[in-house]
């Protein structure tokens, strides 16, 4: 009850702070914004829009048949109104809440489609997004040109850099090579931008590569944001936690 107060507290003062700042600084931004709304939710296959602006939803679908689809993915638009970077453990603090639709384990991606992190906790008006620079969010993603897997997490340090394991050095990987949301991710839909290949580092001990990625969002310029839900999620979800509890029991009456 105390954390919600809070949540609710501290998130309408800087509510009211950056509505000031935003007058001044929302011309970049918007234009940003625009040009998401005009080149990835215009392509999207369906949209569907409440009565109440704020409550905008669009949708991403997966085709089941010829003359059928079922809706995957909610698009929720959302602003930022707390956001830190210069600590390891790094959250942003969303202007929609529980009445808006927005629930844990939502992911979040910028104004131009970049992931920036998952929601972690949610008040009636506000949410709370573990950014992708904290130490202990980890985002399963792939290099876009070869399907190849991996792990991204942040070690704490280099704001401006994620750290991508668990790439084997089979794999072909160049410097500037696009990295995005793998299909395996259970709260981003998938082929999202997350950066760019920075460093190669290669691990003599290991058959893998450590690979130092430049992040696609802009976390020091966060100001309008979409709250993705996967409407699979929890169906999703379920079905690994009984899976992985009918083997550990299997495993442990065996024994």
């Amino acid at each position: 009850m105390f954390l919600q107060t809070a949540n609710e507290v501290t998130g309408g003062i800087n509510k009211r702070y950056k509505n000031l700042e935003n007058f001044f600084l929302q011309g970049e931004e918007n234009r940003r914004l625009h040009l998401m709304n005009d080149s990835l939710l215009n392509l999207l296959l369906q949209q569907i829009t409440s009565p109440d602006t704020t409550r905008q939803l669009v949708t991403d679908t997966l085709l089941i048949d010829s003359s059928r689809q079922y809706r995957r993915y909610y698009f929720r638009p959302a602003g930022v109104v707390y956001n830190s970077t210069n600590s390891e453990k790094n959250y942003i603090q969303l202007d929609r809440g529980s009445i808006h639709g927005v629930a844990e384990n939502m992911a979040v991606l910028n104004a131009d489609g970049s992931a920036v992190g998952i929601v972690v906790h949610v008040s009636p008006r506000f949410s709370q997004v573990m950014s992708l620079l904290h130490v202990r969010q980890k985002v399963n993603v792939s290099l876009q040109k070869t399907g190849d897997f991996g792990t991204l997490e942040w070690d704490g340090k280099d704001p401006g850099l994620l750290l991508l394991k668990g790439l084997p050095k089979s794999v072909p990987i160049k410097l500037g090579d696009p990295v995005v949301v793998s299909r395996y991710s259970f709260n981003f839909p998938p082929g999202y931008p997350v950066g760019t290949v920075a460093e190669i580092i290669s691990d003599k001990r290991t058959n893998f590569y450590l690979l130092k990625v430049k992040p696609a969002a802009r976390f020091n310029h966060l100001q309008h944001v979409f709250v993705v839900e996967n409407l699979q999620f929890a169906e999703q979800a379920t079905l690994d936690r009984e899976t992985r509890k009918k083997i550990d029991d299997a495993k442990r009456s065996s024994q």
